[in-house]
């Protein structure tokens, strides 16, 4: 291993992890100092084993129950697409923890460079749908950002290279460079971009939960008017 890569490997993704951490927490600090909950003002309603405990526990799983959210139920397959993509995030974060630190597994365990590979290989692959959906849809146009267009392309690249990087043994120094370059970059961009917000959707799911739970919406009863249908005409 040369000097620049074992440096883009360890040095580079600690220090951007330091920098990530301080700044994720300063704003959550801000956060919860600047905005205060607002206390409920409906008393509890709806069945009585619905609870705000409940509520916000089913809120937060929600995301895990497409056959709940119309959105997802009568567009499976963009939910798929969203599973997919988001678990690329996840396994491309994790290769940039194992590569470094636990190499042995990837040459003990061929099967995880596999699942690695194909897992963002194909988050990649809908990176590259999202992109022309997103130009080709004039309402995608409409309610898009230039910070929404420059994080879904460097996300399909590094998706890329996290894909070519994940054997590590025999592959090019190169790939593992602009792959953990690419990382870093990430640790210290993210934080200042709109894909922060999964560090807000579960304080607003946890909210939201807990107020619908507390006036008897949630947790979503199956038998309930309504439930199961679309309302497109």
């Amino acid at each position: 291993m040369s000097e620049a890569l074992h440096f883009a490997e360890h040095t580079l993704q600690e220090a951007t992890l330091v920098i990530m951490a301080i700044v994720y927490t300063s704003r959550l600090v801000w956060l919860f100092r600047r905005f205060k909950a607002g206390k409920e003002r409906q008393g509890p309603t709806g069945a009585p084993n619905t609870t705000p405990r409940k509520g916000f526990l089913y809120s937060w799983a929600i995301i895990g129950m497409p056959w709940v959210m119309e959105s997802s139920r009568t567009k499976p397959i963009m939910y798929g697409t969203f599973v997919i993509f988001h678990l690329g995030v996840v396994l491309a974060i994790a290769e940039s923890f194992i590569i470094p630190y636990g190499a042995s597994m990837l040459a003990a365990n061929p099967w995880l460079a596999t699942l690695i590979q194909v897992s963002t290989g194909a988050a990649c692959a809908v990176g590259v749908f999202r992109i022309i959906r997103r130009v080709s849809d004039s309402n995608m146009r409409a309610i898009s950002s230039p910070d929404d267009y420059f994080s879904l392309v460097l996300l399909t690249v590094w998706f890329a290279f996290a894909s070519l990087s994940a054997p590590n043994q025999g592959v090019p120094e190169w790939v593992l460079l602009t792959y953990f370059w690419m990382t870093a970059f990430f640790l210290l961009y993210v934080p200042f971009s709109k894909i922060s917000h999964y560090l807000y959707y579960p304080i607003t799911r946890y909210y939201l939960g807990k107020s619908l739970g507390n006036r008897g919406v949630y947790p979503i009863v199956p038998s309930a008017p309504g439930y199961g249908e679309s309302t497109a005409k």
